[in-house]
């Protein structure tokens, strides 16, 4: 190998350890080396969704120490400027940004989105970075997941572009406006303040919005003319006002970003029953509350029950154990218990409070009804030729309370043929167990809903609906004290020993049925 005059003794010794490298390799190695040299120089070969080839990245070298981006998101072409102001960990990844933002304009996550870098979002020297969905399909360049923050945005004045609903095509321009020292233990993302109300979903994008604040909003000029062309587009039967916008309240806001920090229990670590309740949510920020709600409902330690708590508790089911015996019960021509039995369980299980009427027919007796059915539902009793008997299970547990306590907590929820009936009975046992006290149904209900339950109306589930779908867990949950206020319409509170049962069923749901 010929020296180049005047070249550095250390280069010359790279070459000629790298000659040597070559000297050793064979016709197939070297053409493998030769074509990542080639790529080396070259943009990345493909074209994106746009049928251009993909330029080279604009993403550059990760901050070594997390700092405090200030930021400013506006919405295109919005007047007066509809905008946010956040101040962001710098290490934060596009596809939590993408979660921030959501909330931050109170959109609803249900279009695709998708975040690109360059002079303008459809600039064709724009690099994109694609959702998850977009990755699914096969779509061409780099996932958000991979991407942070502070690889598109490095100085005060950068910019990156995020685009919701490609419909309504929603332009947002993120800009860095300050870089600032983090200090101590800072929240994720904070909002520190903002203008105008977030835009209704499908109104039309920035054009609908404009029209549907003038049309809203008596004090705009050409109110009267935006009411008469909003009737013209969307019928003069429709309100302008009944189509929601989310106000600007920075104080909401941020409690809900509160709520998208990390989940105490991703949903891979889950037990089965509940990672498929939590991949069901369709909603992203109502499927990171409900795993925040699970980390709370899941114990900490092996659950322990003592031999008194459990007799207290399991009262009901053995005493309809020992009513049944070993000769069973036989039933009336219609399936249901005797009027002596029934009335035999109000008066001994304390149960006139609960219902009204004269509590001699079971099937108009709820709460004796219940407890028949939920024994059933667990395998305790079980039908045989218009006789009720208890089944093998049932006598083996009959005399032991503790083992009764753990086999009705494996039994919760109880199995259902309707699926949303499940899910509602999980929903239920989970907000037990995290010792939720308020408007648990209203909660069963929120989360129904972003799973796709809807009434036969299309209309949004109640707090009633859920209810109705939970009757089987909630009806156990009661007779074994997990929840009070068993008088007719007495306000519902939880038990610490139905916190504790609860959580024993979530660990123990998934193996012991």
């Amino acid at each position: 190998m010929t020296r180049v005059p005047n070249e550095p003794p250390e280069r010359a010794e790279l070459l000629r350890r790298f000659q040597d490298e070559l000297a050793g390799m064979s016709h197939g190695d070297l053409q493998s080396v030769l074509q990542q040299l080639m790529a080396a120089g070259q943009p990345r070969i493909g074209v994106d969704s746009f049928d251009r080839p993909i330029p080279l990245s604009r993403r550059r070298e990760r901050r070594a120490d997390v700092v405090t981006y200030r930021v400013r998101v506006d919405i295109t072409d919005t007047r007066p400027p509809l905008w946010r102001r956040l101040e962001l960990a710098s290490d934060m990844h596009l596809g939590e940004l993408h979660e921030v933002l959501q909330v931050a304009f109170g959109w609803t996550d249900s279009h695709l989105h998708r975040f690109g870098s360059g002079t303008g979002y459809y600039g064709r020297d724009t690099e994109y970075y694609l959702s998850p969905f977009e990755v699914d399909e096969g779509e061409v360049g780099i996932p958000e997941g991979e991407v942070r923050v502070d690889e598109v945005l490095v100085d005060p004045g950068d910019k990156l572009f995020y685009a919701y609903d490609f419909g309504d095509d929603w332009q947002h321009t993120v800009r860095l406006e300050a870089v600032l020292s983090r200090e101590g233990p800072a929240p994720r993302v904070v909002c520190t303040g903002g203008r105008r109300s977030g835009p209704p979903e499908d109104i039309g994008g920035v054009g609908g919005y404009e029209l549907h604040g003038a049309a809203t909003d008596p004090t705009r000029s050409g109110h009267a003319e935006a009411r008469a062309e909003f009737a013209d587009m969307y019928g003069p039967e429709v309100d302008p006002a009944w189509i929601s916008s989310t106000p600007f309240d920075v104080a909401v806001i941020n409690a809900e970003l509160a709520d998208l920090g990390p989940a105490a229990w991703p949903a891979g670590d889950l037990p089965g029953p509940l990672a498929d309740l939590v991949h069901a949510v369709r909603d992203r920020r109502e499927a990171i509350r409900l795993q925040r709600l699970i980390g709370r409902a899941m114990p900490d330690e092996p659950t322990v029950v003592d031999a008194d708590t459990a007799e207290r508790m399991v009262r009901p089911y053995t005493w309809l154990l020992d009513r049944v015996g070993d000769k069973g019960i036989t039933l009336t021509a219609a399936g249901y218990l005797p009027p002596a039995h029934v009335e035999a369980a109000v008066a001994e299980l304390g149960l006139a409070d609960e219902w009204i009427g004269k509590h001699n027919r079971e099937n108009q007796t709820v709460p004796v009804l219940a407890l028949r059915e939920s024994a059933r539902t667990a395998g305790l009793v079980r039908k045989y030729r218009g006789t009720l008997l208890l089944t093998a299970r049932a006598r083996k547990l009959r005399a032991d309370p503790v083992g009764l306590w753990w086999h009705l907590a494996g039994q919760l929820p109880p199995r259902s043929r309707d699926a949303r009936e499940d899910q509602a009975g999980l929903l239920l046992l989970i907000g037990v167990a995290a010792g939720s006290t308020e408007d648990l149904d209203g909660d069963v209900a929120r989360t129904l809903q972003a799973i796709g339950w809807v009434r036969g109306d299309d209309t949004p589930l109640t707090s009633g609906d859920a209810s109705v779908a939970a009757h089987g867990t909630r009806a156990m949950l009661q007779r074994l004290g997990a929840v009070t206020g068993r008088r007719y319409r007495e306000p519902e509170r939880l038990t610490p020993e139905g916190v504790t049962l609860a959580r024993a069923a979530l660990v123990r749901w998934p193996t012991g049925r």
